[in-house]
């Protein structure tokens, strides 16, 4: 039954009238401070003696308390001097009196509790768009219990979730707590999901369970309620209300649990003592409130799980497929990871930057955005041959061996023919002037043999990926028309036209095509990118990393885009692929460039109008390559 309160101002002849009036009424005379608000399940009127003089006291109230009704005494047949909820003429009738207060103290809570039905109402709506829109779960599970103990006038609650254990059993996790009156570190543990417990008992029977006072349980009671924490603290848990968290599926995925209701919300409650003067059992509208709001929230909570479970998937596929691409191509392995990490630490600078990038700021989805694009920035070398991707020096696998067998037939064949030269001679003219002319051939066969042994250096030499100077670069092509005759008069050159081609690359292991193989990929990361169904905050990512190789001056590939063609996002990831592949130490066809010699490197593809020079000054003075969390 709700409390009706009727107030009198003190000293008024009023008070005579409420001595009689029944149990259900409680008079109490108004006090000097105001009318304090009533609590959730109660209501108040007041009743005030026209006749004498209290006229001033109804006008007073109705302007300090418009929703407080004013029941008045009158005097029969006199016109009443002041606008009053209502009347009731002198002597007044018990019976009629208590009717007429009744009806007032009723008319209030009803107009108090419409009112907050709408307010209520609105909030719930407000509640659900906050909790779809929040995606991190522990941002999540704050904003439900803060909202929670809002609309219920709590002092304090707690979160529990389900989850499973390592071995798969269900256990309950206490997540998150909250309290007005004490302040107390809060820790996160588990405990078994079994009815042993107020929070177990909910989330295992999905029942909502409702306690005036938490330390007095109902009779056959299987729970407990754990009191270990109000005598640590000095508090005392009193009315409880502990709801579950159910799916539309009936899923149970946790419980919320509120404690203390209170009859002023700005109310708190130092000692125990406080608590049980001014905390109220939890009137059955914030049981159907608390029951909403967590069906609200198990909804948000099992989509914010669904969402981080996608997330981590999403997460798990680009990981697996930068690993399995690099795995082609193991003289990069790392580049992918350390390119983005590069960039995410030159993009966080960028956002906090106040002066020459105080215009750009970057969103967590736009950092996520950016790592995403860094990371498979080098996806299309998936569809780049494999002996080009990982040819390490001028000449295919297996294809210098293969000159050096030819060496070594040219040689045989030069020997077999300085071998016929002297059968000849001794057969045609006998030992006669034989020894002269042995020495002769010895040494013209020696000379020749050296000279093949230094082609075949000049050739070995030629198939390392260095810079290559024009002059030694003719002398390769010559040896593809420096032919050596045999035994049997037949002309062999140590290496083919197309060998020689390969070999008097100015610079670097790759022909032209090849390299042009190298740049597709490019083209190649843009084209499968484009099939993956982005996300609208992700959806710039195929964009992002398919100029990674173009320049500011219009110099690079594969579209040779100019400055306003390419988004700050690739410009910094530019810059972060080249300082790592000068300063990696596992590329076959290069050593490893010092830190600085790069950084020089980068100044001069600055300088040449290539790079953004702002972003590589910043780039220099974060050095993301000596970051702690890289060591």
């Amino acid at each position: 039954m709700p409390r009706r309160v009727v107030w009198y101002p003190a000293g008024s002849p009023a008070a005579t009238q409420l001595s009689a009036l029944p149990g259900d009424l409680e008079a109490l005379p108004l006090p000097a401070a105001g009318v304090p608000p009533p609590g959730p399940d109660e209501s108040a009127a007041v009743l005030v003696d026209l006749t004498a003089g209290d006229a001033a006291v109804a006008t007073a109230l109705a302007a300090a308390a418009p929703d407080l009704p004013v029941v008045a005494l009158v005097a029969s047949g006199a016109a009443p001097p002041v606008p009053c909820y209502a009347y009731v003429g002198k002597p007044a009738a018990p019976e009629v009196l208590a009717a007429a207060l009744r009806n007032a103290c009723d008319h209030a809570l009803a107009r108090r509790e419409a009112a907050a039905s709408r307010r209520e109402l609105q909030e719930l709506n407000q509640i659900g768009v906050s909790l779809s829109a929040e995606r991190d779960t522990d941002a999540l599970l704050t904003l439900i219990l803060s909202k929670a103990r809002e609309i219920t006038q709590s002092d304090a609650g707690s979160i529990y979730v389900v989850e499973d254990a390592v071995d798969g059993t269900p256990r309950l996790r206490f997540k998150l707590a909250q309290n007005d009156s004490v302040r107390v570190p809060f820790t996160e543990f588990t405990l078994p999901i079994d009815d042993a417990s107020v929070a177990g008992h909910v989330a295992l029977t999905g029942a909502v369970l409702q306690l005036d006072d938490a330390y007095v349980l109902p009779p056959g009671s299987r729970f407990q309620f754990n009191r270990e924490f109000d005598e640590r603290v000095g508090y005392r848990s009193k009315s409880m209300l502990v709801v579950p968290m159910t799916t539309p599926q009936g899923k149970v995925i946790g419980a919320l649990q509120l404690i203390n209701c209170k009859r002023d919300p700005a109310a708190v409650f130092p000692t125990p003592a406080d608590v049980l003067a001014h905390v109220i059992p939890y009137p059955p509208r914030f049981r159907d409130l608390a029951a909403s709001l967590a069906s609200q929230a198990a909804v948000a909570l099992e989509n914010s799980r669904l969402f981080q479970s996608i997330q981590a998937l999403f997460e798990g596929f680009v990981q697996a497929s930068v690993t399995a691409i690099e795995a082609r191509d193991p003289t990069t392995s790392g580049h992918s990871f350390r390119v983005a990490d590069f960039t995410v630490a030159l993009a966080t600078a960028v956002d906090r930057d106040d002066r020459t990038f105080r215009d750009i700021r970057f969103s967590h989805d736009e950092m996520k955005e950016i790592r995403y694009a860094s990371l498979l920035h080098d996806f299309g070398k998936v569809g780049v041959r494999e002996e080009v991707l990982v040819k390490a020096k001028k000449l295919p696998v297996g294809q210098l061996d293969m000159i050096r067998q030819r060496g070594e037939i040219i040689r045989r064949g030069l020997e077999l023919r300085h071998a016929r030269r002297k059968t000849d001679w001794l057969v045609q003219h006998g030992r006669e002037g034989f020894g002269d002319r042995l020495a002769q051939w010895d040494a013209e066969l020696a000379a020749v043999l050296a000279d093949l042994d230094q082609h075949l250096k000049a050739v070995a030499a030629a198939n390392e990926p260095t810079v290559m100077p024009d002059d030694v670069s003719a002398s390769i092509r010559d040896l593809a028309v420096h032919p050596y005759a045999d035994h049997l008069g037949d002309s062999l050159t140590l290496i083919t036209p197309e060998e020689a081609r390969i070999l008097a690359i100015p610079r670097g292991s790759l022909t032209r095509e090849e390299y042009e193989q190298i740049q597709s990929h490019v083209v190649h990361t843009y084209q499968f990118l484009k099939q993956i169904p982005w996300t609208k905050e992700l959806s710039r990512v195929p964009e992002i990393a398919r100029s990674h190789h173009e320049k500011l001056n219009g110099g690079g590939y594969p579209d040779g885009w100019r400055a306003p063609d390419i988004p700050v996002q690739t410009r910094m990831m530019t810059i972060s692929d080249i300082f790592d592949a000068l300063t990696s130490r596992d590329r076959p066809y290069k050593p490893a460039v010092p830190v600085e010699r790069a950084l020089d490197i980068l100044g001069q593809e600055r300088r040449a109008g290539a790079l953004d020079g702002d972003l590589l000054q910043l780039f220099i003075a974060v050095r993301p390559w000596e970051r702690p969390d890289r060591a």
